[in-house]
């Protein structure tokens, strides 16, 4: 975890975080108190989404930094997002995204030669 999140992962979460998959092809990384409001709101999900209940919350595993800020991602998750030796760790926010960097290199440059979304034609900077 980069120095710049780790003093706040630690005063804020104890260094307890959880990582699940996204079907983005990357991972979720919930500082632990930003994963139980998201979890609390997918259980609270009816039976018709049962998918993306087991989807997120079945593949969760909680993990915490170690005194040097480093996390193990278990082998699970890291084959989910196809993580190699370089990977990109993003902040969003409440949350981070975990790319394997060859993946979001391509995934950004097929997003730059696209339009943007619908939902920013009335977006003003």
């Amino acid at each position: 975890m980069p120095t710049r999140h780790r003093d706040v992962l630690s005063a804020t979460a104890a260094g307890l975080l959880t990582i699940t998959k996204h079907p983005d092809g990357c991972l979720w990384v919930f500082p632990r108190p930003e994963w139980e409001k998201f979890r609390a709101g997918i259980a609270a999900m009816p039976q018709s989404a049962q998918w993306v209940k087991r989807f997120f919350l079945g593949n969760a595993m909680d993990v915490e930094m170690d005194g040097t800020g480093r996390v193990l991602v278990s082998p699970e998750l890291r084959e989910a997002a196809g993580l190699g030796k370089d990977v990109w760790l993003m902040g969003m926010g409440s949350y981070f995204e975990l790319w394997d960097k060859a993946t979001y290199d391509a995934k950004e440059a097929a997003f730059k030669q696209g339009e943007l979304p619908d939902a920013f034609k009335d977006f003003s900077f």
